[in-house]
């Protein structure tokens, strides 16, 4: 399942990864933190570890975790890992599958929060391989891509201006990705089931579902 989210940022929290952005003295080249492959594909910047980026990154982890949506089709336990990536003009990474284990913990689902204005750059779009074709995106300053952590994608070159984005990856509660979708569309389910009202029976059926799902599947 590959999810879209839109606004997940506030316009002050995006401001400040942009102005962080700014200052090149906390970047580092890319490839710090590739395995063997990707160091071969990987040519961008990373903000180094830091003070300032450690006080963002925090802010960034409590927005991210606690977001709604984020919780209803990732179920986290953990976000492994978050990274302020920028790419100026000419850089690009080519294709590659993020590393199944980072930090000791097996990565299920990556994403890409996109900060700079679509506008502002040419190029530089996600591409991810999917069995029926690739498919590009480039979302809006603040929105969220979540994907599965095993597909092969790449970033194209920027041919103009720069790309600002934060990546990360999540270790699931629920392993297995048709569940992970299962359950989704029961969270959906149920909030339509509650914004309609006076289906009290309905919806202890559909929580008691939910709750015994989790039981089955979740690896805690």
């Amino acid at each position: 399942m590959i999810l879209p989210v839109a606004s997940l940022l506030p316009p002050a929290l995006i401001e400040s990864c942009r102005q962080l952005a700014s200052d090149d003295s906390l970047f580092v080249d890319g490839r710090s933190t590739a395995g063997w492959h990707a160091k071969r594909l990987k040519h961008n910047l990373q903000a180094r570890p830091s003070a300032p980026v450690a006080t963002l990154m925090k802010q960034l982890m409590a927005t991210i975790s606690g977001h709604e949506l984020i919780q209803a089709a990732a179920r986290p336990k953990h976000i492994i890992r978050l990274l302020l990536s920028r790419y100026d003009e000419g850089m690009h990474y080519g294709n590659h599958v993020d590393d199944a284990i980072m930090d000791g913990q097996r990565t299920d689902l990556s994403f890409t929060i996109f900060l700079s204005d679509p506008d502002s750059y040419d190029g530089g779009e996600l591409v991810i391989d999917e069995p029926a074709a690739e498919r590009p995106f480039k979302l809006a300053a603040g929105a969220l891509l979540l994907y599965p952590s095993n597909t092969l994608h790449q970033v194209m070159p920027v041919t103009r201006g720069q790309r600002l984005v934060l990546v990360g990856w999540i270790r699931s509660l629920i392993r297995e990705p048709a569940q992970r979708e299962l359950l989704f569309d029961l969270e959906r389910s149920i909030a339509q089931v509650r914004s309609a009202g006076d289906q009290a029976d309905t919806l202890a059926l559909l929580l008691k579902t939910r709750s015994n799902l989790l039981r089955m599947w979740a690896d805690d």
